[in-house]
C-alpha cells in the first residue's frame, strides 16, 4: 500500500493514471476515490482539480451504461475530502455521510427504478413467510404500510453501501497521507473518533422515527447507522490501544462483521451511543492534546 501511495505522490501523470485506470475499471472505483483523496488531502483541490478532472471521464462512461456507483463515490469522497480538509473533524464529515446518502438514495431510486421495485415485488412476496404468523394478524392497513416501506428501506440499504465505500475511500486517502508524512497519524484519528451525545441522539432518532415522517424517509435507518457503526469500531480499537482489550478482539470484530453483520453491526450501533454517553476512553486515560484530526500532524 505505501508502494501505491508513493506512486501517486510521484507526480500528475504517475497520479492521473491510477485514479483515471482505476475509474474505468469495474469494481475499482474505491480505489480511484482513495487515490484522488490522497492528492486532495495533500495537495489541496487546485492542484487536484487537473487530476480529477479527468476521472469524471470513465465515471460518466459507467453512469452512462446505468452504472452509477464510480461517479458518486468520487463525488462523494471528494466532498467528505474538502469537508475534512476545511474542518479537521471526523464528526462532521460523518454527519454530512448521512446527507450524502440521502443524495445516493435519490439517485438510485430514478437511476435504478427497475431493480429496487423487482427486488422490492419479490420481497413483498416473501413477507407471509419470513413473517409467519405475525405477518397474517396484521391488519390490511398495516400490511399495506409494511409493503410501502419495503422499496425505500432496500434503497436506503444500497445508499448506505456506497455511504460506507465513500466514507472507506476517505480513510485509505487519509490513511495514505499519514503513512507518507506522518506515521501513525491516521490510527490515532481513527481511534479518538466519538460522536458527541447530541449528534448521537440525533442519528437514533433519524433511524427510529425516520419511517414516521413518510415511507421514502425511511432511507434514513440504515443511513443514520453508518456513522454510529464507524464510532463503534473506533471504541473497538481505542479500548485496545489502550491495552484495556487485547488485539484479538480487532480481528475477531472484522470477522464477526463479515460473517454475522446481521448481528455485528447493530451491536457496533449500540455501543457507540453508550460511548457517546459515558465517554470509556475518556475515563480510562485523558487525551493530551492528542485529538487533532491533522493526518500530517
Amino acid at each position: 500500500m505505501r508502494a501505491l501511495a508513493e506512486f501517486i505522490m510521484r507526480g500528475r501523470v504517475q497520479a492521473t493514471l491510477v485514479v483515471v485506470g482505476s475509474a474505468a475499471l469495474p469494481l475499482l472505483f474505491w480505489l480511484s476515490a482513495a487515490a484522488g483523496c490522497l492528492v486532495l488531502l495533500r495537495r489541496g483541490l487546485s492542484d487536484a482539480l487537473g487530476i480529477l478532472a479527468w476521472a469524471l471521464l470513465p465515471a460518466i462512461g459507467w453512469w452512462y451504461f446505468g452504472d452509477p456507483r464510480t461517479l458518486l463515490v468520487l463525488l462523494g469522497a471528494l466532498g467528505m475530502g474538502l469537508l475534512l480538509r476545511s474542518s479537521m473533524s471526523w464528526n462532521r464529515v460523518l454527519l454530512c455521510s448521512v446527507a450524502l446518502g440521502l443524495v445516493y438514495g435519490l439517485v438510485l431510486s430514478v437511476q435504478s427504478r427497475e431493480f429496487i421495485d423487482a427486488v422490492a415485488d419479490e420481497l413483498k412476496q416473501l413477507m407471509p413467510q419470513v413473517l409467519d404468523g405475525v405477518y397474517q394478524q396484521m391488519s390490511v392497513e398495516e400490511q399495506a404500510r409494511l409493503n410501502n416501506l419495503i422499496a425505500p428501506v432496500f434503497t436506503g440499504l444500497l445508499a448506505a453501501l456506497l455511504q460506507i465505500v465513500s466514507l472507506l475511500s476517505l480513510m485509505l486517502g487519509r490513511y495514505w497521507q499519514a503513512l507518507l508524512y506522518n506515521p501513525g497519524g491516521f490510527g490515532r484519528e481513527f481511534r479518538s473518533l466519538r460522536l458527541p451525545p447530541p449528534l448521537a441522539m440525533l442519528l437514533l432518532v433519524g433511524m427510529l422515527l425516520g419511517p414516521n415522517f413518510g415511507p421514502q424517509m425511511a432511507m434514513l435507518t440504515p443511513l443514520c447507522s453508518v456513522p454510529l457503526a464507524f464510532a463503534g469500531i473506533s471504541l473497538i480499537h481505542g479500548l485496545v490501544a489502550q491495552g484495556r482489550m487485547s488485539k484479538f478482539w480487532t480481528v475477531g470484530l472484522y470477522i464477526t462483521l463479515l460473517l454475522f453483520t446481521q448481528l455485528t453491526y447493530p451491536l457496533l450501533v449500540l455501543i457507540a451511543i453508550v460511548d457517546s454517553l459515558f465517554d470509556f476512553r475518556g475515563r480510562h486515560e485523558r487525551k493530551k492534546g492528542s485529538d487533532s484530526t491533522n493526518g500530517e500532524g
